[in-house]
């Protein structure tokens, strides 16, 4: 057992700060001399002190053998890894270099078409062959779920020669699949299972919360330690277990992905967010867990909302991807009220001071974390009270074939593998004209977050007439060049296999 009292990167970083000497090295600021007043009077310039480079004390983020070795040996142990990378680039870079130390040019990969686009960017990257699956769905909320065993078992079936399958766990909702059955599924091909658990970092602090996914089975798993912890924004972690993974792999893919000059900042904050969980993860989370629990009893006696829960019976709501479900993520269902989730979402920041997580054409997420406190909730309980009261409305309509089961619209053809399709000669065509193209581009809608086309897709018809639709509901496009959404990218005709 280590002693999860140690913050050795942090007590690296502050002795550093600390020392008097004439820094002839980067960063150009030199510890906050040359920093803009304006900055400095935003942030302080003690935080400039810090932001030192890869001195001899401060070890290497590429080739730890000092503080940094130390920092995330005991974040393994605090998370029940065997291994764990810090990351600086986000989720993102663990998800990429994840899919770059597991598969190669033309090998397959079994992942839920529902994934971030940080899984599509690692499919482009290292010339993986998605094998897609859909959610599980939920046509009453309009909300896509996990993958299920048995949709794992049937790809795997098919595809026996796929070097690896992704998942992710939980939801943007809060929503986690049955990861135990699919990790004891994925292993009987001897191939691992890597999870894309950016949401789920405290799940290994509290009984009460989900089984974390390398306790479920899990060989790989990525969490953003910035969303839910108290880690500065950017700042996640890698884990591994087990031996299907190359460790070795792991290093030189996040060397592809990282930056080669890393913020000890994050890094810093990475080594105290661990302390913190390790040291008082179980209080901190019972009491975030109360006050969720709090916000969802009494939003839910609110006329005209709902707040989303763990189904009731096997088969509701799609059970079988809707195993368990985050207590702090707190989905509120508002159409009830005559209103879509963005008329809500300008309302209660506008008029409340109270902003989501996210908003789609019905629902509102909320993340309920360690930093929220009881004024915190009762400013939220404060603010749907008066909306259900004072802003419902009785004329609108929603367009439920536009946004029902939005997996369905996505065409899974691919004429080119993603990476050929991003870097094929493109052309850029005004929307009208892009049927039946393929795609060369990733185009994302938010909501809800799910890279509807991606390179190497064939555009359909149905397709572009639900992207017109996010926009005019009020949704916005991302991913992609034209975020107006008035061109696509499309592979020159011609280069069609």
């Amino acid at each position: 057992m280590l002693n999860q009292n140690q913050t050795p990167l942090l007590d690296a970083l502050k002795a550093n700060a600390a020392r008097l000497h004439a820094p002839f090295y980067t960063p150009g600021h030199k510890q906050g001399e040359g920093i803009y007043q304006p900055l400095a009077d935003l942030f302080g310039k003690a935080v400039f002190r810090a932001d030192l480079t890869e001195l001899a004390d401060l070890d290497n983020l590429f080739a730890p053998q000092g503080v940094i070795q130390e920092a995330q040996q005991l974040a393994a142990e605090a998370f029940g890894a065997s291994q764990t990378w810090f990351l600086v680039n986000g989720s993102t870079c663990g998800i990429e270099a994840a899919i770059l130390a597991t598969c190669g040019t033309g090998d397959k990969i079994i992942l839920p078409r529902n994934v971030h686009s940080s899984a599509i960017a690692g499919l482009i990257l290292s010339g993986a062959i998605p094998i897609f699956l859909n959610p599980e769905y939920d046509p009453v909320l309009d909300i896509a779920h996990s993958i299920t065993p048995n949709s794992v078992q049937s790809a795997l079936q098919q595809h026996p020669d796929a070097k690896a399958v992704l998942t992710v766990y939980p939801t943007y909702y809060g929503v986690c699949g049955n990861l135990r059955a699919i990790a004891s599924i994925t292993h009987q091909y001897n191939i691992p299972l890597l999870v894309d658990e950016a949401h789920g970092a405290h799940f290994a602090f509290h009984p009460e919360l989900p089984t974390p996914a390398l306790a479920a089975g899990a060989d790989l798993t990525v969490q953003s330690i910035h969303k839910v912890l108290g880690a500065m924004t950017q700042a996640s972690m890698l884990h591994i277990q087990g031996n299907r993974i190359d460790c070795d792999r792991i290093s030189k893919a996040l060397q592809l992905v990282q930056s080669t000059s890393p913020s000890y900042l994050l890094l810093a904050s990475l080594d105290a967010a661990r302390q913190q969980m390790a040291l008082h993860g179980k209080m901190l989370m019972s009491r975030t867990l109360q006050l969720a629990e709090e916000a969802k009893t009494k939003i839910s006696q609110i006329p005209g909302l709902s707040v989303l829960q763990i189904p009731s019976f096997p088969n509701q709501g799609g059970s079988r991807g809707f195993l368990a479900l985050d207590q702090t993520r707190l989905t509120i269902t508002v159409s009830d009220l005559g209103l879509t989730g963005f008329a809500a979402d300008q309302i209660l920041d506008e008029k409340f001071a109270v902003t989501a997580e996210f908003a789609s054409l019905r629902h509102l997420t909320f993340i309920i974390s360690l930093g929220n406190t009881p004024s915190d909730i009762q400013q939220l309980l404060q603010g749907f009270t008066t909306l259900a009261k004072e802003y419902r409305r009785t004329n609108l309509t929603f367009k439920r074939q536009i946004w029902e089961n939005l997996i369905s619209k996505m065409s899974h053809t691919l004429h080119f593998s993603p990476r050929e399709a991003f870097f094929a000669v493109s052309e850029t065509l005004p929307l009208a004209e892009t049927s039946d193209r393929i795609c060369a581009e990733i185009v994302c809608p938010y909501p809800p977050g799910i890279p509807v086309l991606m390179p190497g897709e064939v555009i359909t018809k149905p397709l572009l007439d639900y992207l017109q639709q996010i926009q005019t509901m009020g949704g916005f496009i991302s991913g992609c060049a034209d975020t107006t959404l008035r061109t696509i990218k499309v592979v020159k005709e011609g280069l069609i296999w």
